[in-house]
């Protein structure tokens, strides 16, 4: 029985698993949206959202409390400069984890864990840069 035994061991050493975390909060930081396991993602969820909760302060101290954390000085900047105005209003409820169904190698449960919001961005005009690009370049062949 796991009674009072609280936490995700990951199957992972202790300086591993900190490491695989600090390295899972800032892709999601960095990216908003990262596809990893379901144990993982849940893992994720609570150390993400205190990151971002510390990036709503703005303060020196919570600055260098999360660039401690995570790995990256582009990871502190997003978080306290888009991120954090844009959980502004909200009282916490930042992450959402989806699952995506089962990998076909080991047959793993896959989720994708995403910030709230990260859902709005289109990729629509990279596609629309190379439709263009092929327009521009059909009448100067023929």
């Amino acid at each position: 029985m796991r009674h009072r035994n609280a936490g995700w061991k990951l199957g992972r050493n202790t300086s591993h698993r900190r490491s695989l975390l600090r390295n899972l909060v800032t892709s999601l930081i960095e990216r908003e949206r990262i596809i990893t396991t379901v144990p993982k993602a849940k893992a994720l969820r609570p150390l993400a959202e205190k990151m971002i909760t510390l990036g709503k302060t703005e303060t020196l101290h919570a600055r260098r409390q999360a660039a401690a954390y995570l790995t990256t000085p582009a990871s502190v900047q997003k978080l306290f400069d888009t991120i954090s105005a844009r959980f502004g209003q909200r009282e916490g409820g930042y992450t959402r984890i989806t699952h995506l169904g089962f990998r076909s190698g080991d047959g793993a449960d896959m989720a994708l864990i995403e910030l709230i919001g990260s859902e709005l961005k289109e990729k629509a005009p990279e596609k629309k840069k190379k439709k263009e690009e092929e327009k521009k370049e059909a009448p100067k062949a023929s």
